[in-house]
Order: C-alpha cells, then structure tokens, then sequence
C-alpha cells in the first residue's frame, strides 16, 4: 500500500493515463448498456395452457386439468403445483424452488405434457408451455382505427404484423379484437332428413376428402417417382362440390344440404380505444433486446406503414413503457447530477479551495465511469435501481477523498512538503479508509444470499454502490494524493472568502469539545439517554406500517367490469357505456383509455371488461393516480348490474394482489362457504378496497343426463348422443382450408337460429344409427342448474382465493387486522387458510433481508477485527449502530412513509455506513495515545480533530441524498424510502458518534485497565 502510493505520486502522467483509458472504456460502456425500468426479474415459474371449447369448468378440470397436475408433480423441483379450470380453458401454473434451473425444468415439464398429451379428450387443444417472466409483457400496445372491422384485421394480419415483427429486436405482434376468418358449413336439417344422410357421414366425408397423402414410388428411366394424391381442397366450389352417398343409394352434393360461406367466426369480444371500435397490437421484444430501442425501433417505423394504410385508417401509440423508463431515468440522473452539485458546494465551504475541491470532487465522475465499465462487463443494465444505487453512492464516494485529503491538510499544516504531506498523510490513514470502504461492501455480500425477487431487484444496486465505492477508493490512495502533490503548493495561504465558516467551525469545535467533555463525565446518564431514545423509537414501529414495495406513479389504471355470470356479449357492453359516461369527466387527467370488452384470451369470458388506462405524466396532474382512481372508483360504485373496481396499477411491476387469502381443503362446497365467511370479514377492516372471491356467483347451465337404458334401445351410446349435441350446439373443425399460406378452419354447424333458445335444445332429436330420428327427451333427462364459474386446485387440493385491494392504509397494518379476525374463526377439521399475495413476498422478504442484516453486523465485525487485530475495539465502533434505530424509525414516522422492503436494504447499507465515522474517530484515538497523549485527552483531541471531516462526508452523504429523498420526478418513490432510511439514520447516527462512541470507548478502556490490573495483582501475588 505504502509503494502504491508514492509510486502514484512520483509518476503522475502513469495515473492521468491510467485515469484517460478507464473514462475511454467507461463511455464505450455506456453507450452500449441496455436500458429498461427494472432489473430482470427471474421467476421460476412456469404455465401449461390448454384450451377445451365449450367445455364446463367442472370437465376442463377432470379430462385436463387433474391429468396434467398428475403428470407435471413428478418434476423436480417443483414447489407448488396451482391449477385453473373454467369453461374452455385450463391453466396449470408450476412455481418452482429458487434455484432451479428453469431452463431444464421447462424440458422436463414438456417430456411429462407429451406422455399424457394422448390422453387428453378429442377437442383439446394442444397443451402450450409458457415460462412467465415480466419480459414476456408486451413494451408497446397500438391501436388500429377505420369502419371495416374485416378490412382492418386483414390488413394487420398481412401488412402491419409482418412490417413490425422485422424490426429489429422485436419478438412477435399479437392482434386483439380482430376477426378470424373460417369456412362455414351451415347443415340444413330438412335436407339431411329428406336425404337421409347424418351429420357424422357429413362430417367423416369432408374430412376423407380433404387431404393428400402418398400411395408409394413407380420407376421411369432411371429415376423413381413418388407417387402422391392430391385430394386438398382449392376453393369454396370443390367444398360446395363434394358428393357424399346416400343411404337409398344416391350421390349429394355438400351444396344440397348445407349453405358454405367464407366468413368470419363468432366474435366474442371487442376492443375500443378512447370509445372507438379498434383492433389492439401488441409489441413483444426479444428476450435479449433493450425496451427502450425495441419501442424507439417500433416508433421510427410508424409514419412509414402509415403512409400505405388506406383511407380513414389510423394508426397511433396507446401505450409505450418506454416513455416511463425514459422519464424514470432522466430523473435520476437529474438528481445525480443535482446530489452531486450539492456535494461538490459542501466541499467547498468547508476547503474554501477550488482546487482542494477539485481534487476530491474528480471522485465522483471517475468512480461513477468506471462503474459503467465494471456494469457493463457484469452484464447489469441501466435502470432506476442501479441508477439509483449511484445516486445513493455519490456521497459516499466522497468519504475516502475527504478524509485522506484532510489528512494530507494537516501535514501540510505542520510544514511538512508537498510530497511528504501526500504521502505520509495518505499512507497514515489508508488502512483506515480501506476498513471503512471494507465495512460498507460487506454488508451487500448477504444480500447475494436473499433469493426471490428482493435479490433481482436490489442485487444491482448492490452492485452499483460497491462499484462505485472501490472505484472511489482506488481513486483516494491513488489520484489524490497525486493530485494534492501538485495543485495544492498555496492551498494553506490566507483565510479565504469563506473565513466566517472557519469561525463558525472553530467555534463548533469549542462548543463540540466541552460537549464532549461533560458526557464523558456523566457516562451513565448518557447510556442511559441513549437507551431510552432507542426504546422511545421502537414504540413508533406500529404507527409507520410496512408494505412490499413502494408504488411508483406510472400513470396508469385499470377498472375492471364483471356483470352477472351468463351475460351476453351486448348486456356487458351496455355496462361498458355507463363506464364510460363517468371517465368523460376525467378527460383532462386521460392520455388514451382501452378497454376489452369479453373474452380477449383463454382466461376471459363474455361477462368481463377491462379498461387499461394511460393518464397523463405525474408532473402535468394535481392529483396523484391513486387518488383519482379511489374518487372513481366510488362513483362506478353506483352502477347497478355490475361489480367494478378502479385500481392504480403498480407502477410497471406486476406483483399481484396486495392480499389474497388462500383456503384450502377436500371440498369445494365447504369451501365456498369458509370464503364468503372470510370476504365478510375482510370487508370489514379498515383499507380493504375491492374484495373479490374465486367462489362468485356460479354460471347458469343446463344439466343432461342420458338415459343409458332408452338409448340402448335405440342403438345409441352416450357419447353418440353428446357428439350431436356437440355438433348441434357448438358446431366442429373437419379440417383446414389452405390459401396463400394460410390456415382457416372449415367448421360444420347448424343455422344459429336453431341453436340459440332452451326451446331448441328441448326440440332436438339425434339420429339413431339405423337412421331414425329420436326426440332428445326420449333420451336424457334435463334440468337447469348452476355450476361453478371457475375451479382451482393447490397440489392437487381444492382451493378458493379471496383477494383485495389496499387504499389508506399500509399493506402490514391490514394484514395484521385480517390475521386477527381469521383467527377466530372457527375451521372445520381439513380446511386451512394461508395469505398469499404481496403480504407473502412482504413477509417472506423482512424474513430473508433480516437474516442477511444479521451476517452483514457480523461481517463488518470480522472486517474491523482485522483491521484493528483486535476484539474489543470494532465492538465499541459498532455502538454507533444501534443509534440508527432512532434516525431509520424517526425518519420513516416524519415522512409518513411505510418500511418497506427498500427501506430494509437502506438499513442493511447503514450497517457498513454509520461505522465509518467510528473508525475515523477510534482509529485517531489510538494514533494519538501512542504518541503519548492521556486517554481523556486524546478521546477529546481526537473528537475535536475528527470533527471537521466527520461533518464532511457525513453532510456530503446526506444532502447528496436529499433529491432522491424528496421523491422528485418519475420513478423516484422507488428510492424514496431508502434514500430516507439512509438521510436519516446516518444523521442520528452521527451525531450519537460523536458522543456517545467516546463514551462506550471510555468505559470499556477503563473496564480494560482494571481486569488488567487483577491480572498483574494477581500475578504478584503468586510470585
């Protein structure tokens, strides 16, 4: 270390040239850094999606869902197995332990899907696995506007698509609210009896006839010539011509008994943007792509399709993220730039030297480059949080420069030289400096350990200020000292402008020194004060709250519309409107409102709507978006025939709902009785906002149930009867119609005005294999009934969810009430309830993060053992730590803000961070009593000496802190809480350093002196 440093500063023009080549790489780095919102978040979770057409929630959950649960539960890894089956879909949703190679897991679930894939019902759709991740979600949504619904579809398919899915880094574009085109084969059931051909003998036909296959080789000359049939159909007409026998013997045409059309399948959904019927794009990037090029990419290529769309077409933006990630961290970069002004004026107040202050302030764009260097090449990208980290960092950057700067001051002050004062005073107090930089890493190595998404998202932070921090410090035993051999020869001349600040520092010192003096003489009063600080502090625990993560103002909403279940398509719409008629009062907060009305995927049904809204940025509202969507969300409250909810949405993290209770057990009929019991409770408690329930009113249906003997007699089983039925009712695919690349379905059904009413379904016949006609109630016994509108299973059990909101309140408070009233409620044997949602992350996150702040204390223990070699010193500097406990609580209690899991990691960072003043201090203390200076006299020296860069990097931390504390800008709510923590915390903190940690010095010395004493006594006595 010591040739280090007089190495750099004997050969300056080596560190300038070392300094140039690491600003060269840094701005390389940076350029080529991807930028996004948030970290990437690695969920090990993954989804097998199966559609079954038609099909009751009690059948998906019996033929499908129940098979795949079995078969993907042998997978190893597997921590929880969820599955949800409602009327034509079933999801089954694998959450693997942490640490599990998903990559791996996915082939293993695929090898498990593919062995049962055969046994799933005719009519099953192809299982798809899916790995869920935040990057799947689209980064753009456009929205194509004109008066053909047709027109427009077909243009996206054919033009728009394929022009935005080569751009580049774009994965895929999805269309929503378009129509899909399909062959149409409506039977004519007069036809088919006068006739005498069944619907099977039409529908077996069609399919024989529709296909090419290979018959085998023949030779010509010298070659062998594959010999293939070719039978596919080319255009409606070959559909329209296709003859089929007839039981007397006959030849009819497809055209004699059914009508073929080339039209549109049955919508059920619809798409409008701010009121406007439109088709929806959404915008996929690749795995790899950086958000903010991908959208750039997307928004450069627009005018361009736009100049080919036909007249009255439009096309424009209804939501891009990247314009949030843009602001976000256009706004921490103004408040690095800001904190770092702030520090550099701090400096020079306190060294009345521009170019001292130069000498220091080159820490931060240095350290701040060579962290881009060292991000870059750790593969991290540029978001609000490892941003954040640096903005949280440019304080602290400082520490190292300031107090080996100081040091080389009072070298100089002494009338040491230039190049003895830089490298005596820097090689006295590096290995100081190194063992508080030391503190402050060390504390991040637990954090590595935390697993979940508290590790994704705060282990680049963690990075960011460690990078920084070693950058700094290799800049404070290198640059400075080199920088201060040569810029600061007529430093020490003259008091300088700011020579009332001298006074004021000279005075402070005086007031600081006999401060100091009486604590030392009262040192139990001034333990005793300090404990009952800290315990006056904990009492202020409940009244601050906690929650998962802070909620930043993206600006966007949702509101959500569910009518009764059975609606049709044009009763939801009807609710829609009303919806609509309450956000024109909003207009000036709205930037674009979309809304999907019906079933816009898998999981959808026609009796839902769901409005994303955009509103306009934070900084052009008076209102933040959780407020206008409460004040809503009481008005739609009025509308009769619907339950809606307006919510904000979560800032751009999808972390699900704030409370979700989970009840489990063998019945599903017990079950929606505990979980109606349990909504009633929860509604109770104060800042429960739109509760909901898995067990809502069930779907009215009708029962069938086959007359097995009647239907023997006629040569008929039950599930001949239930195909025509099928086929009556739903209609069937017999194949696909090829054009231009191209697959539309061919699907054979009956008129729909012979399929709609109970009256219909009661009038039906199936037709006996002899060709008799048999009335339907000769054959079934039929009721009307009501059947659950979705099922949902936990490994393999059956289970309901209860989920709500949160408003006016903190997430910790709520559950807490919840947990009170569900513990007196009274179980049955079997039945079981757990809290999921964000108040499981919550708790599962304070669990993990307290453990890592456990072995980070004890990390910055051994740190200071070492440096030291010592066991009772890093024990008295680490007195400054339980002090903390005052700022971080107070802090939080000012500021009304709840301790959330950001807060925890600024808590964790004030382990490493308030210990460095302590070892400034002691460090000073032991210099100065092994020159020979009494111990009274040498804890007050040292506290009057230290003062002076204590304040310094204390203040240059804290108010560096101070814009991102203040929660300025887009994004900054995310930081907000641990810039608090730590503005807070290090405040107290230092302030108790300077105090109470010379007080704990004394007492443990003397505790030391007199167990030595015995020691020596007892010595002499044996001698």
């Amino acid at each position: 270390m010591k040739q280090l440093i007089k190495t750099s500063v004997k050969r300056p023009i080596g560190v300038i040239m070392i300094v140039l080549a690491v600003l060269a790489l840094g701005v390389m780095s940076l350029r080529n850094l991807a930028v996004d919102l948030f970290p990437e978040i690695d969920l090990p979770v993954a989804v097998v999606a199966t559609n079954y057409q038609d099909a009751a929630p009690e059948d998906v959950q019996n033929l499908i869902s129940r098979p795949l649960e079995s078969a993907v539960s042998a997978v190893e890894g597997i921590d929880t197995v969820q599955s949800q089956s409602q009327s034509g879909s079933s999801m089954v949703m694998m959450m693997f332990q942490n640490g599990t190679d998903l990559d791996q897991a996915l082939l293993d679930v695929r090898e498990q899907v593919d062995q049962v894939k055969g046994m799933l019902p005719d009519g099953a759709g192809d299982p798809n696995i899916l790995r869920f991740s935040p990057d799947s979600l689209p980064v753009m949504y456009l929205g194509l506007t004109g008066d053909d619904l047709a027109e427009l579809t077909e243009i996206a398919d054919q033009q728009i698509v394929p022009f935005f899915e080569r751009q580049e880094g774009v994965a895929s574009v999805t269309i929503e609210g378009g129509l899909e085109r399909e062959i149409q084969i409506e039977l004519d059931e007069a036809s088919l009896e006068q006739y005498g051909i069944s619907p099977q003998s039409v529908m077996d036909t069609l399919g024989s006839e529709n296909s090419s296959s290979s018959i085998g080789t023949v030779e010509q000359g010298n070659q062998d010539l594959q010999i293939r049939v070719i039978g596919e159909f080319d255009n409606i007409e070959d559909i329209e011509n296709t003859q089929i026998q007839s039981e007397a013997g006959g030849v009819v045409r497809i055209s004699d008994i059914a009508d073929v059309q080339d039209d549109f399948k049955e919508t059920s959904s619809e798409t409008m943007v701010n009121g406007e019927h439109a088709l929806v794009l959404s915008v996929m990037k690749q795995t790899d792509a950086n958000t903010v090029e991908v959208a750039s990419n997307i928004t450069d290529a627009m005018p361009g399709m736009m100049e080919d769309l036909p007249e009255g077409m439009g096309l424009n933006t209804i939501i891009d993220t990247s314009e949030f990630i843009e602001m976000s961290i256009d706004s921490v970069m103004n408040n690095i730039l800001i904190g770092g002004a702030i520090a550099f004026l701090i400096l020079l107040l306190f060294l009345k030297s521009i170019r001292a202050t130069i000498v220091i302030g080159l820490s931060i764009p240095i350290a701040i480059i060579a962290t881009f260097v060292l991000m870059y090449f750790t593969g991290q990208t540029l978001n609000v949080l490892s941003l954040g980290g640096l903005a949280l960092g440019i304080g602290m950057m400082l520490d190292s420069s300031i107090i080996i700067l100081e040091n080389i001051y009072s070298y100089r002050r002494r009338g040491y030289s230039l190049f003895e004062a830089a490298t005596k005073g820097s090689i006295e107090l590096a290995p100081a400096v190194i063992a508080s930089t030391t503190t402050t890493l060390v504390v991040f190595l637990p954090i590595v350990f935390v697993e979940g998404m508290s590790s994704d998202l705060f282990t680049p932070l963690a990075l960011a200020v460690s990078f920084s921090l070693v950058a700094s410090l290799v800049v404070a035993i290198t640059l400075v000292p080199m920088l201060s051999s040569k810029l600061l020869a007529n430093v020490m001349e003259g008091s300088g402008k700011r020579y009332w600040f001298d006074r004021f520092l000279n005075w402070l010192k005086t007031r600081y020194g006999k401060g100091l003096e009486k604590v030392l003489r009262f040192r139990k009063t001034t333990v005793l004060v300090t404990i009952l600080a800290i315990i006056g502090s904990l009492f202020l625990i409940p009244r601050i709250g906690m929650e998962f993560m802070p909620s930043a103002d993206q600006g966007q909403a949702q509101i959500t519309v569910e009518t009764p279940p059975g609606s049709s398509l044009d009763y939801t719409i009807g609710m829609t409107e009303q919806v609509d008629d309450i956000l024109a009062d909003y207009e000036e907060y709205m930037d674009v409102s979309y809304v999907t009305i019906g079933s816009a995927d898998f999981t959808g049904s026609m009796n839902e709507s769901t409005y994303t809204l955009q509103l306009i940025p934070a900084s052009e509202r008076d209102r933040s978006t959780e407020q206008i969507m409460v004040e809503i969300d009481e008005r739609v409250q009025h509308i009769a025939g619907a339950d809606i909810a307006a919510s904000a949405m979560d800032g751009g993290m999808e972390m699900g709902d704030p409370i979700t209770i989970q009840l489990n057990g063998p019945e599903n009929d017990t079950l929606i009785d505990l979980s109606e019991q349990v909504l009633a409770e929860m509604e109770e408690v104060e800042g429960v906002t739109n509760t909901t329930s898995t067990a809502e009113d069930g779907i009215p249906q009708m029962e069938i149930r086959v007359d097995e003997d009647a239907a023997s007699s006629y040569g008929l089983s039950g599930s001949q009867i239930t195909s025509q039925l099928e086929m009556k009712f739903s209609g069937q695919v017999v194949g696909q119609y090829r054009e231009e690349g191209q697959e539309i379905d061919i699907t054979i059904a009956y008129p729909e005005d012979t399929r709609t009413s109970i009256e219909d379904l009661l009038d039906s016949s199936i037709q006996s294999p002899s060709g008799a006609t048999v009335p339907l109630d000769e054959l079934v016994e039929i009721e009307q009934a009501e059947g659950p509108q979705t099922l949902l299973r936990e490994n393999q059990q059956a289970q309901m969810n209860v989920s709500s909101g949160v408003v006016g309140r903190d997430l910790g408070s709520v559950v807490s009430d919840i947990e009170t009233k569900l513990s007196q409620m009274d179980f049955p044997e079997g039945y079981s309830y757990s809290i999921g949602g964000q108040a499981e992350d919550m708790e599962e996150a304070f669990m993990e993060l307290g453990v890592a702040l456990i072995f980070s204390i004890f990390l910055v223990y051994i740190v200071l053992a070492v440096q030291f070699e010592n066991l009772l010193q890093p024990f008295i500097i680490m007195f400054a730590l339980p002090t903390t406990i005052i700022g971080v609580i107070g802090g939080l209690f000012v500021t009304n803000i709840s301790l959330s899991v950001a807060g925890f990691i600024g808590i964790i960072m004030l382990a490493g961070i308030v210990v460095n003043n302590s070892i400034v201090l002691v460090d000073y203390i032991n210099i100065l009593r092994r020159r020979g200076m009494d111990q009274i006299e040498a804890i007050i020296e040292a506290g009057r000496s230290r003062l002076r860069p204590i304040m310094m990097t204390s203040l240059t931390t804290i108010l560096a802190m101070v814009p991102l504390g203040l929660g300025i800008g887009e994004g900054a709510e995310l930081q907000q809480p641990l810039a608090v923590t730590i503005i807070f915390g290090l405040t107290i903190s230092s302030i108790f350093t300077l105090f109470f940690v010379p007080v704990i010095y004394l007492i443990f010395d003397n505790i030391t002196k007199k167990v030595r004493g015995r020691r020596k006594r007892k010595k002499a006595a044996k001698k």
